[in-house]
């Protein structure tokens, strides 16, 4: 078994420019943009605990609070919360951020789950991870909540 990781080790941040290309009609991000970024940075933080290449098995569900227009920043922040014997459970924080204002509000937050494989795209085991802020032990001890949820919905099908 590998040895457990501290939840900061996989701690990923990145930040965007919202340019027009990115953004629709209204001058707001297209939404398969910024999930597509949620997918980027949850592989990142993934990838830096493990150690080796991930890939995604889902998405939970994904709300988004508030938009982003063309020349905000978006301010992305992803870390393993939960890990099972070959997967991770990779939370995923975004942030608009008016540069000229200072101005931040909550964009998105999302939890994906990252299944390490190996050169075959073979299933491999992960470390497990270790919470230490108060944000992480909640995050941590609301996981096996959320992996019941993402199982009855895949048996739902």
């Amino acid at each position: 078994m590998k040895q457990a990781q501290p939840m900061a080790h996989s701690r990923t941040v990145q930040t965007r420019l919202v340019l027009p290309p990115d953004t629709n009609h209204l001058q707001t991000i297209f939404g398969g943009k910024v999930l597509a970024y949620i997918d980027e940075i949850g592989a990142l933080a993934a990838m830096k605990h493990c150690n080796s290449v991930v890939v995604s098995a889902s998405m939970d569900s994904v709300d988004f609070l508030s938009a982003s227009k063309a020349g905000e920043a978006l301010e992305l922040e992803a870390f393993v919360t939960s890990t099972g014997r070959t997967s991770m459970e990779v939370f995923v924080r975004v942030h608009s951020h008016n540069l000229l204002t200072g101005s931040k509000r909550l964009t998105t937050e999302s939890f994906l789950t990252m299944v390490a494989v190996d050169s075959a795209g073979n299933p491999i085991e992960v470390p497990g991870v270790i919470p230490a802020t108060e944000e992480e032990h909640r995050l941590y001890d609301t996981a096996p909540a959320r992996k019941e949820h993402r199982h009855q919905r895949k048996n739902m099908k």
